[in-house]
């Protein structure tokens, strides 16, 4: 969507702080020993409390309420009896409508202890999404993100999930512009604009480029010696810096 009254960013502010707090409450109970169902009921009490609902069962029927992948999973993983265990890698994708605005935002958490390439994955993700963030104005090329975090990739000597990309959102999950490329594509001559609401959301991994879907027909995964993060957020582009409406209270 592109923002055009102050109503419109009222309620994408009150729908970002929700799946922003959604998302920071998971990540905080995450514990060894408990299931991704269990987690996800966690998630499915606080967007009830706040009076909004999940985005991906509301639009797509998902089995879940936010999304939780784990190692090798990449993205849209179906909470379900796996168990968590030390060490693991757990994405968690928070999106969520109420009053007809969408917000979407995600985060990976390395259950401890954490090891030295888990640490580098989370760091090197957020710094590309930070990359990102800063050439995201308005009048700029839209493929000025995906050769940001590409950079960002290359010099931590990682890989992109080519084939997951950021996206529009605000009236609805997913909208125009919708695939913003994670990679520099000198053919998309697409640009930002003012008030243009959108996602941005790096996967970087330690090897793979592509995910495959899984029999389950959600969870999107890479081989299994390969592990991944993500970090998102949904933002309003501006002729500065992009304004972002996926921001946690302090907890």
């Amino acid at each position: 969507m592109t923002l055009e009254t102050e109503e419109d960013l009222v309620g994408l502010k009150i729908i970002g702080r929700i799946v922003a707090n959604c998302l920071q409450i998971m990540g905080k109970h995450i514990e060894p020993g408990m299931t991704t169902l269990e987690l996800d009921a966690i998630g499915e009490q606080y967007l009830a409390e706040q009076g909004a609902q999940s985005a991906p069962r509301l639009v797509y029927k998902f089995p879940g309420t936010t999304c939780i992948s784990i190692n090798n999973e990449v993205a849209h993983g179906v909470p379900g009896p796996r168990v968590i265990r030390a060490g693991d890698m757990v994405n968690i994708d928070v999106s969520a409508e109420k009053d007809r605005y969408f917000g979407d935002t995600g985060g990976s958490f390395i259950v401890p202890p954490e090891n030295k390439v888990k640490r580098h994955l989370c760091d090197s993700t957020r710094r590309a999404l930070e990359a990102a963030m800063l050439v995201a104005r308005a009048g700029q090329p839209l493929n000025g993100i995906g050769r940001a975090i590409e950079g960002v990739a290359s010099h931590h000597k990682l890989t992109i999930i080519r084939n997951l990309g950021s996206h529009g959102v605000g009236r609805a999950l997913h909208e125009s512009p919708e695939f913003i490329p994670p990679y520099y594509d000198p053919k998309d001559k697409r640009m930002l604009k003012e008030g243009m609401v959108i996602t941005i959301e790096p996967f970087l991994s330690n090897g793979a480029t592509n995910v495959d879907e899984a029999k389950d027909g959600w969870t999107l995964f890479t081989a299994s010696k390969y592990i991944s993060a993500q970090y998102e957020h949904t933002m309003v582009i501006t002729k500065g810096a992009p304004l972002i409406m996926t921001l946690a209270d302090a907890m």
